[in-house]
């Protein structure tokens, strides 16, 4: 079985999958947003939500206790729905100065979209950045040679990850179904729990959020460590329910092929 007998439609996250290897971009953008209030979140606390829509991210980094406890403590108050608002339009700014310096496309990202483009499968995109935020990004993604076909961004659909509306819409919209045909490829638990919802073959990759470390900072660990830390990161993707995790985007295509040549799943 060819992979195009099988699947009909890629969808693609950003951050973490396709550029910015350890999504690093929205950790800094919205601790720096957090500290302009006077509130101070570490990078583990800003990863536990990685992948919403950054407007429901700053709702429950607001929700974390300590969080909340911090807020109290400076503000003299709970966190209330008005201080979405405020985070949001200084996230806004910082978001796209971090994520346009971390848009390099991962090692083998191109590659991949090319040969499944020439497999004749389509290739969409979505992300929890808002298109404002992700503007400079497409631009530098397009410059690199990628293109996909679709984008869905934060705050296009009711509602965000990890629901599966953004995979709904880019399959309406490029006339795809049924979604067993459709393969959902994500750093970030809540992408994986996204595409399980749809009911598309759903693919984790090591190189984001789960793992947390820069391409250098993960090499400058010693070969145990660094096996240990990458294993964590694969069995996280699995908890949430991958059916499949690679440490990069580079590996998809081969191994999509091999799904597609062992599946049980019905294709149409």
């Amino acid at each position: 079985m060819s992979l195009k007998d099988r699947f009909d439609l890629v969808i693609l996250d950003w951050a973490g999958t396709m550029v910015d290897f350890g999504c690093e971009a929205p950790v800094k953008a919205l601790i720096e947003a957090f500290a302009a209030e006077g509130v101070a979140i570490d990078a583990a606390t800003t990863r536990h939500d990685m992948g919403k829509s950054k407007s429901d991210h700053v709702r429950a980094l607001l929700a974390e206790p300590a969080v909340a406890a911090a807020w109290q403590a400076r503000h003299g108050r709970p966190p209330q729905a008005g201080d979405v608002e405020v985070l949001m339009a200084r996230l806004g700014p910082l978001m796209r100065d971090y994520a346009v310096r971390a848009s390099t496309l991962i090692p083998g990202a191109r590659q991949t979209f090319e040969r499944l483009r020439a497999a004749g499968l389509k290739v969409a995109s979505s992300t929890g950045y808002t298109r404002e935020m992700m503007q400079p990004v497409l631009a530098r993604a397009a410059e690199q040679g990628y293109t996909p076909e679709h984008v869905v961004c934060s705050g296009e659909t009711p509602l965000g990850r990890p629901s599966p509306l953004m995979i709904y819409k880019a399959c309406a919209e490029l006339g795809v179904w049924p979604l067993s045909r459709v393969v959902k490829v994500d750093d970030a638990q809540s992408g994986i729990a996204e595409g399980r919802a749809a009911g598309a073959f759903t693919v984790g990759v090591t190189s984001g959020n789960a793992l947390g470390l820069s391409f250098d900072a993960l090499q400058a660990l010693s070969p145990k460590e660094r096996a240990r830390r990458v294993d964590g990161a694969r069995q996280a993707l699995l908890a949430a329910g991958a059916e499949l995790v690679l440490d990069s985007v580079a590996e998809l295509v081969p191994a999509l092929e091999l799904a597609a040549q062992n599946s049980t799943r019905p294709v149409a």
